[in-house]
């Protein structure tokens, strides 16, 4: 009896643990997919990707700063500039998120291919910041900056 009761209690408990694992992951194919910074983040690259300029401009803040290592650009120049880019594939590693009451900072390393509109990206990865802010009903990226290769 105690050998059924113990083999219950193992099936009962695998069941329980391996409950976590029947959804698959939840992909983020654009930045209303998302649910934290990260995800955030991997919506906006794969809207650029995908040239989904509308999603994009949709979680672009009407006081958008974009700043490079060639100046600081304001929403229209920023996502012009953001626009002459053909993302082939990108990467994401050492993502880091911090929230604060209606704010996300996320910092994190990316390698882009393809080009910038005329020129091939590096292959070196860069440095990235963006940060999102709860507005309304929705979040939107109220700065991004590039600070160079990692």
């Amino acid at each position: 009896m105690r050998r059924v009761g113990a083999i219950v209690f193992a099936m009962g408990l695998a069941l329980i643990l391996s409950g976590c694992t029947v959804y698959g992951e939840h992909p983020v194919m654009t930045i209303a997919d998302a649910t934290g910074g990260a995800g955030f983040e991997h919506g906006l690259w794969r809207d650029i990707q995908q040239q989904n300029w509308k999603d994009l401009e949709h979680h672009i803040a009407g006081n958008f700063v974009y700043v490079t290592p060639a100046g600081r650009l304001e929403r229209e120049a920023a996502l012009a500039e953001i626009e002459k880019m053909r993302v082939t594939d990108f990467s994401m590693g050492d993502v880091t998120t911090e929230m604060n009451n209606d704010a996300f900072v996320v910092t994190y390393t990316i390698t882009l291919r393809g080009s910038d509109g005329s020129n091939a990206f590096s292959n070196q990865p860069q440095r990235r910041m963006t940060v999102w802010q709860k507005q309304k009903a929705s979040w939107v990226a109220i700065a991004h900056s590039v600070i160079g290769p990692s």
